[in-house]
């Protein structure tokens, strides 16, 4: 057990097949770099971190939800981007763990109003850059 939502069940209930849309796909890789941007230019403190770690959540979200698009696919499941994500791309699979962990992180802070700690997105920021460009490069 890899951890992740069942494929199977997120092809019967969450995943339909769409036309790839590439101006869309375009549109949606323009708006993860403007929020990447908008973020860099964040100072990350305890009392901002939680909001620069879901900021991150987003891009990579969104890169995800491109990357689905790309291959004909629509989700309305967040949980079934890294599903597809890492049965995609099983090489990836200690990006996808994280991907999995920013998701339950952002939810935590969503719903129930759980900061982030600093130490999570202290240890983690250079990873999150990279998968950034992984999937920016699978994008490609």
């Amino acid at each position: 057990m890899n951890g992740f939502m069942d494929w199977g069940e997120c092809e019967r209930e969450f995943i339909r097949e769409v036309e790839p849309d590439f101006e869309k796909i375009k549109s949606i890789i323009k708006t993860a770099d403007a929020r990447l941007n908008f973020i860099k230019n964040i100072s990350a403190n305890k009392e901002n971190v939680s909001f620069v770690v879901e900021n991150y959540y987003e891009i990579v979200k969104e890169l995800l939800v491109a990357l689905l698009l790309k291959d004909g696919l629509r989700s309305k499941n967040h949980q079934c981007l890294i599903s597809y994500f890492y049965r995609k791309h099983p090489k990836y699979e200690a990006e996808a763990h994280l991907i999995s962990r920013m998701s339950y992180f952002r939810n935590r802070l969503d719903y129930y109003g759980e900061a982030i700690e600093f130490a999570f997105y202290d240890k983690y920021k250079k990873d999150f850059e990279r998968i950034i460009n992984i999937l920016k490069d699978l994008l490609k």
